[in-house]
């Protein structure tokens, strides 16, 4: 709990009758995590799945898959998640949290399945971009960009203090190109890594990790492209496998853009300590709209 998500993700259950159906969480989103002009969604999906966790309080039962509607936008500042448990089961059971500034009507709706192991089958049928340099190799989001360029936006305080990106596969936004696929790579870490006693990475920071899909979107538009900015209208994320390296590979296509929204995709890979051994710890899908800037 003594790093800046492991803060943000501690909840704090308000009195109530025992036997209620539902019970409200309290928590804190401070400014350090704000991608513009909020909060970075995944941000506040993580506080729903800790107070669901917390009310569920089966560690047996793992995140396996979530999905969030953005419904309305949570600020930075105190908040407050509803939780309620629909299905208490003996191997998997069901919640949903709506996280909200206090007083607001609405705000994040997240619902979530928690199981257990189970007996079953084991294979992967997919695997990562091919020759994907490693991140000591690859430029740092933190970098200045060329002198002769301006940014549409100012560096943002998710991207400068919270999680460091460094882009693998794809152009930067400065580059002078000819638009191909909606693809591209990047490897994220946290400045300070959310590990369990396990010593890997909470599932649930997976969430800040994938609500970052527009960028698949921007490498197909091209350069000349009038400002444009994507918020999240859902995300939903399947947990795979246990992540064992701070450094991830976000994976990122987009299928389909139109009418003012877009459809993309992303798969995490775990590299493993030595950097050698990728596998997917987590796939997710969402839908975000063009905002013309």
């Amino acid at each position: 709990m003594g790093t800046p998500f492991g803060h943000l993700t501690t909840v704090t259950r308000l009195d109530g009758p025992p036997d209620a159906t539902s019970h409200r969480y309290t928590g804190r989103i401070d400014d350090s995590w704000v991608l513009r002009p909020m909060p970075q969604g995944g941000v506040t999906t993580a506080i729903a799945l800790a107070a669901m966790a917390a009310e569920l309080d089966h560690p047996d039962q793992r995140l396996r898959t979530m999905h969030t509607m953005f419904t309305a936008q949570v600020p930075h500042g105190d908040v407050e998640a509803d939780v309620e448990v629909l299905r208490r089961g003996r191997t998997m059971s069901h919640l949903r949290a709506e996280v909200r500034s206090p007083g607001a009507a609405r705000g994040h709706i997240v619902t979530a399945a928690f199981g257990a192991e189970r007996a079953g089958f084991d294979f992967t049928d997919i695997a990562p971009p091919p020759d994907v340099p490693l991140p000591d190799d690859c430029p740092s989001f933190r970098d200045p960009p060329p002198e002769d360029w301006e940014p549409a936006f100012e560096p943002m305080p998710f991207w400068m203090l919270r999680m460091e990106g460094r882009p693998a596969l794809g152009n930067p936004p400065w580059a002078d190109y000819e638009p191909d696929r909606a693809e591209r790579a990047n490897w994220y870490r946290f400045d300070e890594a959310p590990l369990r006693d396990d010593g890997t990475l909470d599932p649930f920071s997976f969430a800040l990790l994938v609500d970052t899909m527009p960028g698949a979107a921007g490498e197909k538009l091209g350069p000349g492209q009038p400002p444009w900015f994507a918020p999240s209208v859902d995300l939903t994320l399947h947990v795979l496998d246990d992540c064992r390296s701070p450094w991830v590979l976000a994976h990122n296509t987009a299928r389909h853009a139109g009418g003012g929204y877009a459809s993309a995709d992303m798969t995490l890979w775990d590299y493993g300590p030595g950097m050698d051994d990728p596998r997917p710890v987590a796939y997710a899908t969402q839908v975000f709209l063009f905002s013309m800037t």
